[in-house]
């Protein structure tokens, strides 16, 4: 027979990684919220963080600062990448400079397709914005985001 203090602390074990568990997953699913600094500051905010395979996924990149942000294209910099940081998808701009004032926003929308058309797969991809180094640094911004078949969505 298994002495009662053990039998107490494994199901103490399960029940408190249960709620761990619970608890660190809703941390890891929460969209990124705004806040505005002074000074230079670059803010990429999904519609939400899980997507089902093929939904649209929705993209707001905003100055979040006090000062005008440079991007070197009409996309503000945008991109899709893998976590191993292989770009997925850039979408097609023009290659000229491009100004976002301070608490001004871009909106794009992703139909969840690679830069070659084909469609991508299931699992975790990055969204990414980067600026032109206008005050010495550039200014890099990325978010994780989750697409799962239907039945996976939770």
């Amino acid at each position: 027979m298994i002495p009662r203090g053990a039998t107490i602390f494994f199901v103490a074990g399960v029940f408190g990684a249960g709620a761990l568990g619970a608890y660190l997953s809703q941390i890891a699913n929460q969209t990124p919220t705004l806040v505005y600094e002074s000074g230079p500051s670059l803010t990429v905010i999904p519609e939400k963080i899980n997507y089902r395979l093929g939904e649209p996924v929705h993209i707001r990149i905003i100055n979040s600062g006090t000062i005008p942000l440079t991007f070197s294209d009409s996309a503000y910099g945008l991109r899709i990448v893998g976590l191993d940081g292989t770009v997925i998808f850039s979408p097609i701009s023009v290659q000229v400079v491009s100004i976002l004032n301070p608490k001004e926003e871009k909106t794009f929308v992703w139909d969840q397709t690679k830069t070659d058309g084909s469609k991508i797969f299931q699992g975790r991809y990055k969204i990414v914005s980067s600026t032109l180094p206008d005050s010495g640094s550039v200014l890099h911004k990325s978010v994780t985001i989750n697409i799962f078949k239907v039945n996976q969505l939770m």
